[in-house]
């Protein structure tokens, strides 16, 4: 563990941890600044934090007094991100904001919704084989021309709400597919708040996972972790479905895991993998397939992140083997996982051959992440050129890289770097 790790980031390792949920349901602050001091942070660094000094700090956690004053547990849920629901507090400014004002309930898809879904599994295959990049338009074009006239038309059903945050998620993943963050989170905060005027619970929480993976991928494991405990909340209110909890618990792993806490993020992939083997109480059309191949791959990061790189390695090598051809844009993600813990084990010949595999990786692809992740990868194999193997993999992985920012110029304007 990092020798001065983030307060906020050991909260949102303990956010299923019952100690936890237990001293804040009692409001036994003392506790919960001893569970942190347990967990590496310094009674230096959790007064300062708190505000306070660290003589109070130790009569807090010695017992011989309680914090009782309103103010100070507002104070202190900020500076830890401890949620306001978990210490008897009004949402604090830093949460994910989640309508209360309808109950949210998981309503089937009428029949007139069939086309509906039709069109949200076509552009999922097609988002599948050719990349975000080359479908964002067309789904915004759907959105705004089929779908957003039936949000205001008196004779839709509210099932016309959970196509449009579907198809408004799907258009999130896709800017994000093509490297434009900030887009992505528009879009996925729109989702989550028609999922709410859908009353669609799964849906919700599907959005949340999304908005999860997001902020760990902008670095910031802490409101990952939130957004992820989120959606396990807003899972666990309605149908059981196995693929949304293990996919939820997998991303909390995965955000704790970024903030090197070991035990906890374990335990949250443990929640997963057992998740996944569990009977559904039914099916929801519009959630994305979460499958072993998808938690493999989920798996192989989180070791990754922990250093655990002989289960990484295991993890990913099942990941690709899981992973089915028609996936393509998944199974460049999986290979690229691979050949990179193969280099963390020191591998350069296993690297260089799973790498060779994915110049096979369609040039048309349109995934920015796809692109940037190979260019990543290029540049860990690239500490090791003196290695003949590893000069003849980069000679070629800079053709084909030219190839591939000439056929995707539309859609990567400037090679990252400034040059191919």
């Amino acid at each position: 563990m990092n020798r001065h790790p983030d307060p906020r980031q050991i909260i949102a390792g303990l956010l299923d941890d019952q100690r936890f949920l237990t001293a804040c349901a009692a409001r036994d602050i003392g506790a919960v600044f001893r569970l942190l001091k347990s967990r590496g942070v310094s009674t230096r660094r959790l007064a300062a934090a708190a505000d306070i000094t660290q003589g109070r700090l130790y009569e807090y956690m010695n017992g011989k007094t309680r914090v009782e004053k309103l103010a100070l547990f507002e104070q202190i849920s900020d500076a830890f991100h401890i949620p306001g629901l978990l210490l008897g507090l009004a949402r604090r400014p830093w949460e994910p904001r989640v309508s209360t004002s309808r109950p949210l309930v998981a309503t089937p898809p009428c029949p007139s919704a069939d086309h509906d879904l039709a069109t949200m599994q076509a552009f999922r295959a097609a988002d599948r084989e050719t990349g975000g990049g080359r479908l964002y338009s067309a789904v915004l074009r759907h959105l705004s021309t089929n779908v957003a006239p039936r949000l205001v038309d008196i004779g839709s059903s509210s099932q016309v709400f959970a196509t449009a945050s579907a198809l408004t998620e799907m258009a999130g993943w896709m800017a994000h597919d093509s490297g434009r963050d900030s887009l992505a989170a528009t879009h996925f905060t729109r989702a989550f708040t028609l999922a709410h005027a859908a009353g669609d619970l799964p849906l919700a929480a599907h959005i949340a996972a999304s908005t999860s993976h997001l902020a760990l991928q902008n670095g910031d494991p802490s409101l990952a972790s939130h957004w992820a405990a989120l959606g396990i909340d807003l899972a666990r209110r309605g149908p059981h479905l196995p693929s949304l909890a293990a996919r939820l618990h997998a991303m909390l792993a995965r955000a704790i895991a970024a903030s090197g806490q070991c035990g906890p993020a374990i335990r949250s992939l443990d929640r997963a993998e057992a998740a996944l083997t569990a009977p559904a109480d039914e099916s929801h059309p519009w959630l994305s397939p979460f499958d072993h191949a998808t938690l493999a791959g989920d798996s192989a990061l989180i070791f990754a992140d922990l250093g655990r790189h002989t289960d990484a390695l295991n993890r990913a090598e099942q990941a690709v083997a899981l992973r089915e051809e028609g996936r393509t844009r998944s199974l460049a993600f999986s290979r690229i996982a691979l050949a990179r813990t193969h280099v963390q084990c020191g591998d350069l010949d296993a690297a260089v051959s799973v790498g060779t595999d994915l110049l096979a990786t369609s040039p048309t692809l349109g995934s920015v992440r796809v692109v940037n992740q190979l260019d990543d990868l290029a540049e860990l194999l690239g500490r090791h050129c003196g290695y003949s193997p590893v000069q003849e993999y980069l000679a070629r992985f800079g053709e084909a890289s030219r190839t591939r920012v000439l056929l995707l110029a539309d859609i990567i304007p400037e090679p990252r770097g400034g040059s191919s």
